[in-house]
């Protein structure tokens, strides 16, 4: 079996490839090259291929079937960035890589204790000798009811977290279960009851833009929003207008719409061409971080062994847990 691995990063996955590779006694040939219609050919002679956030589009698809690729694996959770229906019609088939949910749950905890004490705020004035308080006092998490959207595996490792801070926690999920201390509700009753939101819901069609200029209505005036799972769940014009009038009080963003070629790029001598970004990042009461919050020595491992069971999996023809189409 041999495997192609684009967007190897050489000083995390490069290693990790190399420890399973041997382990396994498999053919596994990376690049630090991102996928892209211009590097296709690399893969020739590979029937998996292991990528991470670039888009795979239908042209690439059909790139990849010319030279008898069978699987392409994502080592990342989300797979939005594939077309999957397309990619099943043409038979290739997806594969994700699933990871520890303490990173992003404990990241996530860490961005919304920061939100609520106003960190940006303190390490900006702190940095340049300011040791005023005024406007720096902020709110204990204990008093927040927190509005978990989305309870799979980071969503509930992220209320386990909570559970020590004594708040109320609500949750919304399509598929609801029975979880010890939460109290599920429909979405728009979760809007108006909580003051803290944090998402953990994928992108999909029926859940782009779940946080836009209606829902933000609904919410209490001084609202809190974390989202650590995809940029495209908020309307990101619309959050604006919702900081500029003071309805949400502050919010803290792991990702972001638009960031492919953005994060885990060198952008600095560069324009960057996304104006809501821009705006957020200014704003003092708004913390942005680049699609960071996976990111500890277990997780990177797991998405590496994972990307490259999943293709042992199919070719051994068995149960695959990691296989989308």
């Amino acid at each position: 079996m041999k495997i192609f691995a684009y967007g190897c990063r050489p000083y995390d996955e490069m290693s990790c490839f190399e420890k399973y590779s041997s382990l396994f006694g498999l053919d596994v040939k990376c690049t630090k090259q991102s996928v892209s219609e211009d590097n296709i050919y690399l893969a020739e002679g590979s029937e998996y291929v292991s990528v991470l956030t670039n888009p795979i589009t239908d042209t690439m698809l059909d790139s990849f079937k010319s030279i008898g690729v069978k699987m392409i694996g994502t080592r990342t959770v989300g797979y939005d960035h594939i077309d999957c229906k397309y990619a099943k019609s043409i038979g290739i088939k997806i594969s994700n890589s699933s990871y520890s949910p303490d990173a992003v749950a404990e990241f996530t905890l860490m961005l919304s204790l920061m939100s609520l004490r106003n960190m940006k705020r303190i390490i900006q004035r702190s940095s340049i000798n300011d040791f005023t308080l005024k406007g720096l006092r902020g709110c204990n998490l204990s008093e927040r009811k927190i509005g978990v959207i989305g309870t799979g595996t980071i969503g509930k490792r992220y209320i386990e977290l909570l559970k020590g801070f004594g708040c109320e926690i609500y949750a919304y999920d399509p598929s609801p279960e029975e979880i010890e201390g939460v109290i599920y509700l429909p979405l728009k009753d979760l809007f108006s009851t909580c003051d803290l939101f944090s998402l953990h819901a994928p992108l999909r069609s029926g859940t782009r833009h779940m946080i836009n200029s209606s829902s933000l209505a609904l919410m209490p005036e001084g609202s809190v929003i974390i989202n650590t799972a995809r940029g495209g769940l908020i309307d990101s014009n619309a959050l604006i207008d919702a900081l500029n009038e003071g309805k949400i009080a502050a919010c803290a963003l792991d990702v972001i719409e638009d960031e492919f070629d953005l994060y885990y790029y060198n952008r600095k001598a560069d324009v960057i061409n996304n104006k809501p970004l821009a705006i957020l990042r200014d704003m003092p009461n708004v913390i942005i971080s680049p699609h960071i919050a996976f990111y500890t020595s277990k997780s990177v491992d797991d998405m590496v062994r994972n990307c490259i069971q999943a293709f042992i999996n199919d070719e051994a023809g068995g149960e695959n847990p990691f296989r989308i189409v």
